[in-house]
C-alpha cells in the first residue's frame, strides 16, 4: 500500500459546522460481484490508486475536519479492524462495530443510534468519491433537513435508486431499483452519501432485522412528512461494486479525475441544443414517444465526458407558451431523453429550458408566457444560470447546435461553436452569426472539439 498524500485532500482550513464532525461508513457487504477480483479481502479494502477505498474515505473525512469515524463491518470484519486500528494514522479517531448477522445498509446504524451524535455523515464503503463534505454539511444544517442525500445523474440509471424533487430540492418520491418495465424516470440518482439527523431516524431504531436507507428510512420519512433534501452535485461519486466499475474508477484515478483539488474550480462544458443535435428534428415535440435519439449520440457524449467536459442542454420550448404542451409533458420528454441516454451509458449534467415565446395569436396560448425574455436563445440567461450553478469555465467551453440562434447565443456568450448539419443546419436563417466550425453530426463535432483541446495542451 502506498501512503502518498491523497489527491482528495484539501489545502484550505476546513470549517465544518460544530455539530457535524462524525462519519459513519457502512462496510458490511460481501462484495459478491467483485469476488473474482478481491478474493478473501473485504470490499472496502479494494485498492484504487494503490490505496484501499476505505482509506480514501477516511482521509477525505479528516481533510474536511471530521474527527471521528464509526465503521460498521460484517464480512471479514477482523481484516478491517486490523487495517484501521484506532484510525490515528488516517487523521481521525475510529471505532469498529461488528454485525453478528447481516442487517442491511442501515440496520446496524439504527441499533447503535444512541452511540452517534446529533448529526452525522453516512457513506457506503464501496464508494470512491471526491465530495466537499463541508459544503454538504452546511447545506444540511441551513435547510434544517432530517436527511440530506447527495443526488446526481449517472450512466446506469436503470439499475440505480432514483429520486424526484420539487423546485426547492426537497425529495418528493423515491423509485427504488428494479424499475417497472417501460417506465422512464429522472436520472437523479441517490448517491449513497448522506447527512442524517439522529432523532429523525429514531422511529426505526426499535425495528429488528435488516433495514435499508432507501426502502425503509427515506421512504418512511417521506410517508411521515419528514424533510429529505437532495444535495445536487456534479462531484465525483462512483461505486466500485463490479469489476467493470472498479476498472473505470481506477482509470479515472490515473487520469486525475478523482481530486478534491478540482472542487469549486471551473470545469469546461459542452452546451448542447436538443432537437436536431441530440434527437431527430421533428418540429416541436409534445410527447415522449416522439423523441428519437440520433445515431451515435450516447457514445459521443461518453467520449466528451471522459475528456473532462460537463454536458448541459439549453433548449427553447415555446410549446409551453403556445399551450401545446405543459411543463410536466416537457419534463416527461426529458425523462425519456435521459433514460435513452442511460441505456447507452451516457448522461447529462442538466437540462435548462426556456418556456417563453414572444409572439401572440396561438389558440390556447398562455398569455403569461407570451413575452420577450433573456432565456430564449439567442439570449444568454440559460447559459449564465448554468455557469452559476456549476461554476463552469466558460472560456474553455463550447456550444453545439443546428440553428443560427445556437450560434448567435454562443457569440454573445463568448463560446466557441460548432454547427451540425443533422437538423436545420442553420438554414432557419434568423441570425447571421457564423460558427467556428461546421460538422456533419455530433460525433464529428466532438472530434473537432477534442482536436482543438489537444492542440491547446
Amino acid at each position: 500500500m502506498t501512503n502518498r498524500p491523497s489527491a482528495l485532500s484539501k489545502t484550505v482550513v476546513p470549517s465544518l459546522p460544530a455539530t457535524l464532525n462524525h462519519l459513519v461508513i457502512v462496510a458490511g457487504g460481501r462484495g459478491v460481484r467483485l469476488a473474482s477480483v478481491i478474493g478473501d479481502s473485504p470490499k472496502v479494502l479494494v485498492p484504487v490508486g494503490g490505496k484501499p477505498v476505505l482509506q480514501h474515505q477516511m482521509e477525505l473525512a479528516a481533510a474536511a475536519g471530521i474527527e471521528e469515524a464509526s465503521i460498521f463491518a460484517g464480512h471479514l470484519a477482523e481484516k478491517i479492524r486490523d487495517f484501521v486500528g484506532d484510525g490515528s494514522r488516517f487523521g481521525l479517531k475510529a471505532r469498529i462495530f461488528t454485525e453478528d448477522a447481516p442487517l442491511g445498509n442501515a440496520g446496524a446504524i439504527l441499533q447503535s443510534l444512541d452511540l452517534l451524535p446529533e448529526h452525522f455523515f453516512v457513506v457506503y464503503g464501496d464508494l470512491m468519491m471526491a465530495v466537499d463534505l463541508e459544503r454538504m454539511a452546511k447545506r444540511h444544517i441551513e435547510r434544517e433537513a432530517d436527511l440530506t442525500i447527495l443526488a446526481h445523474p449517472n450512466d446506469h440509471p436503470q439499475d440505480s435508486d432514483l429520486v424526484e424533487t420539487n423546485a426547492d430540492e426537497w425529495v418528493t418520491a423515491i423509485h427504488a431499483c428494479p424499475h417497472p418495465m417501460g417506465e422512464c424516470f429522472d436520472n437523479l440518482v441517490n448517491g449513497a452519501v448522506y447527512v442524517a439527523r439522529r432523532e429523525a431516524l429514531r422511529p426505526w431504531a426499535a425495528v429488528s432485522g435488516k433495514q435499508d436507507f432507501t426502502k425503509n428510512i427515506m421512504s418512511g420519512l417521506l410517508a411521515n412528512g419528514g424533510r429529505v433534501l437532495a444535495y445536487r452535485s456534479s462531484e465525483y461519486v462512483k461505486d466500485i461494486g463490479t469489476p467493470a466499475r472498479l476498472q473505470r474508477t481506477e482509470a479515472d484515478w490515473q487520469a486525475g479525475r478523482i481530486s478534491l483539488q478540482n472542487t469549486g474550480k471551473g470545469q469546461p462544458a459542452i452546451f448542447l441544443d436538443r432537437d436536431g443535435t441530440l434527437s431527430v428534428e421533428k418540429g416541436h415535440l409534445r410527447k415522449p414517444e416522439e423523441l428519437e435519439l440520433l445515431p451515435g449520440v450516447g457514445a459521443t457524449l461518453r467520449v466528451l465526458r471522459q475528456a473532462g467536459f460537463l454536458l448541459v442542454v439549453l433548449t427553447n420550448q415555446p410549446v409551453i407558451a403556445r399551450g401545446e404542451a405543459t411543463e410536466r409533458q416537457v419534463e416527461a420528454i426529458h425523462r425519456k431523453l435521459e433514460w435513452e441516454l442511460g441505456k447507452e451509458g451516457a448522461y447529462l449534467d442538466a437540462i435548462y429550458i426556456c418556456p417563453h415565446h414572444p409572439d401572440r395569436g396561438f389558440p390556447g396560448e398562455r398569455v403569461e408566457l407570451k413575452t420577450p425574455c433573456e432565456c430564449r436563445k439567442p439570449g444568454t440567461k440559460l447559459f449564465e444560470q448554468a455557469c452559476h450553478d456549476f461554476g463552469i469555465d466558460a472560456a474553455n467551453s463550447w456550444m453545439i447546435g443546428d440553428q443560427s440562434r445556437d450560434i448567435e447565443m454562443a457569440r454573445r456568450a463568448g463560446l466557441r461553436s460548432v454547427l451540425v448539419r443533422t437538423g436545420a443546419a442553420r438554414h432557419d436563417g434568423k441570425f447571421a452569426a457564423s460558427s467556428d466550425h461546421i460538422a456533419d453530426d455530433l460525433t464529428a463535432a466532438a472530434a473537432v472539439i477534442l482536436q482543438s483541446q489537444h492542440k491547446a495542451q
